[in-house]
């Protein structure tokens, strides 16, 4: 017996980075999907497989009598977090079903490029979670799966992860995270375009530039202040479904994050390239550093655009996910 969840990748309209410190921020779910299948098994070991992921695909088996610890060949930064998110989503697991000893076989599948800001990583601990529990004969409410990925995330990345991505993941649609308190928006059809540089990051390290940045300095403090008043204002044109205004919004978010030094040369050129092209508005989304632009065209011209950009290595329209995690 087998069992498939999926989960979408997100957007954020407005507030990376200053949602850690408690201000708010709206992510979008995307319709691109982490898939997670999981097998059980009459041992204690697991097995994860990757197809996906931006990786060349990899294997790996392991269990307690190697103190749980994957033995990887060619060991990465990304491989490496890829599975402490896939293991700290099979410990959520076992704890929902009281299956402290359970074994599993997991296969990933993941339109979501890793590290690139879309959100890869709160897809799989989402996904990893129903799938899994699933498969021990628990079902779990999609806050639930939020609030357990949330800790998945938490642990993996030093306790500097906010709610928002695994609670838009879980649930779908557009979502407002202001600390703990999470709630589902009304939003229109929102005409997104993502441009990928091809690069992957480090959450934890541009999430602790941004500590160290703010700790040192009061402006900078007050830039991330400045996020959390313009996600406020953006709220209502959010539900004025005022595309104009919210263009306009993400092309201020992009100028204090680029202030707080987590842009760079390629996003910000894909972000130029994207305006150039005739978006509303243009951003980065995510931790920034590399990975991907988010922008606003209700037309065909910002795709254009940014596939004739060198920086791009893909551009794609996304669709607003209505649905959050899903048995498949």
């Amino acid at each position: 017996m087998t069992t498939t969840s999926s989960a979408p990748g997100k957007v954020y309209l407005f507030g990376e980075h200053a949602v850690v410190y408690g201000e708010p921020a709206v992510p979008c779910a995307i319709e691109r999907r982490a898939l997670v299948t999981v097998a059980g098994r009459d041992d204690d070991r697991v097995r994860v497989s990757a197809d996906d992921l931006s990786l060349d695909g990899f294997t790996v088996e392991y269990g307690s009598s190697s103190d749980g610890k994957p033995d990887v060949d060619v060991p990465t930064p990304l491989i490496e977090a890829a599975m402490g998110y896939v293991e700290e989503a099979l410990a959520q697991a076992r704890d929902a079903a009281d299956r402290p000893d359970a074994g599993f076989d997991v296969e990933i599948e993941s339109e979501i490029p890793l590290g690139a800001g879309l959100g890869s990583s709160a897809a799989v601990a989402v996904a990893g979670i129903d799938a899994a529990t699933r498969e021990l004969g628990v079902e779990l409410d999609p806050r639930d799966v939020a609030d357990r990925a949330y800790q998945v995330e938490h642990e993996v990345q030093d306790g500097q992860a906010s709610r928002a991505d695994t609670f838009c993941s879980a649930m779908g649609g557009a979502v407002r995270v202001e600390g703990d308190d999470c709630e589902t928006m009304a939003a229109p059809d929102l005409p997104f375009v993502v441009g990928y540089d091809g690069a992957s990051h480090d959450t934890g390290e541009l999430v602790a530039g941004v500590r160290a940045l703010r700790d040192e300095f009061g402006f900078a403090s007050d830039t991330v202040a400045a996020i959390g008043d313009l996600v406020r204002e953006g709220e209502q044109a959010l539900a004025d479904g005022d595309l104009e205004t919210l263009g306009r919004l993400m092309n201020f978010n992009h100028g204090l994050l680029s202030a707080l030094g987590v842009s760079s040369r390629s996003l910000d050129n894909l972000v130029w390239a994207a305006r150039d092209g005739g978006a509303l508005g243009a951003k980065l989304t995510g931790a920034g550093g590399g990975g991907c632009i988010v922008a606003l065209d209700e037309g065909d011209g910002v795709e254009t655009a940014l596939s004739l950009s060198p920086e791009c290595e893909e551009s794609f329209s996304a669709e607003l996910a209505t649905e959050g995690v899903r048995e498949e």
